[in-house]
């Protein structure tokens, strides 16, 4: 989706221009969403519904940093279906990476995790949110050496590369104006839209997955590729599926 990147702090100006060329971010009129540069991060709007609030990526404080510090660590859900040991550091592809928010849960818990995102909008407000992190006098130094971006294809990155784990989190079309859907997710399905390709990917991920694939689906969405996984583990909004290709080590 080609939308505008607005900046009106010169001393941005540069930096501007160099996300614009990056990304291809190069219209000058915004429908719906535009992108705004400001001092303290690169974020998402949408216009037409203001109400909706700017989405950005923000691994440093707020919701991010609650859940790393009082999420549960290895005993919530998503912890469980990736299989994490204690004393093993697992290889992560997250495909779908989204926000990061799920890869930086992972990384916080010892985990290396490759992040792919082939949406341009969702790359650019990803690598913004890397970059600052990296910088962080607290977390910089694990999420430099744990959380490592590509833009690419998931597909393609996944037939290229062998892992330990892949994990997908593909977009589903959510239900229009659910309760479950917070309004940022609203905002940036928006202009990503659903991955309607999602269901190819799953047999391309169990290539690339050494041990297993973990799919995290919304509780009324069907399983992936119409493939019934080895087991779920549920959430009160959502579920991983987990597709056990053999066992994890032992420590």
């Amino acid at each position: 989706m080609d939308i505008p990147l607005i900046c009106n702090d010169s001393a941005l100006k540069h930096k501007a221009q160099t996300l614009r060329n990056k990304w291809g971010f190069l219209s000058t009129t915004a429908d719906n969403f535009q992108l705004k540069l400001l001092p303290a991060y690169l974020a998402l709007e949408q216009l037409d519904d203001p109400k909706q609030g700017l989405v950005f990526v923000d691994f440093i404080s707020g919701s991010t940093a609650h859940r790393r510090k009082f999420g549960g660590g290895k005993g919530q859900a998503i912890a469980k279906a990736i299989g994490l040991k204690s004393g093993i550091a697992l290889n992560v592809i997250d495909a779908t990476a989204g926000l990061g928010r799920d890869a930086f849960v992972l990384a916080s818990l010892g985990c290396y995790v490759t992040l792919v995102e082939r949406s341009p909008v969702a790359a650019a407000l990803l690598e913004d949110g890397l970059e600052r992190a990296y910088l962080d006098h607290e977390i910089g130094s694990w999420v430099q050496e744990r959380m490592q971006f590509h833009f690419s294809s998931s597909t393609e990155f996944l037939k290229n590369n062998q892992t330990d784990v892949v994990y997908l989190d593909p977009m589903f079309p959510h239900k229009k104006k659910s309760a479950l859907v917070k309004k940022e997710m609203r905002v940036f399905q928006g202009v990503v839209g659903a991955d309607l390709d999602a269901d190819n990917l799953l047999d391309v991920a169990l290539e690339s997955a050494k041990y297993r694939v973990v799919v995290k689906r919304p509780d009324y969405a069907p399983f992936l590729n119409d493939k019934k996984p080895s087991m779920s583990i549920k959430t009160k909004k959502n579920r991983f599926d987990v597709y056990v290709k053999q066992g994890m080590p032992k420590q």
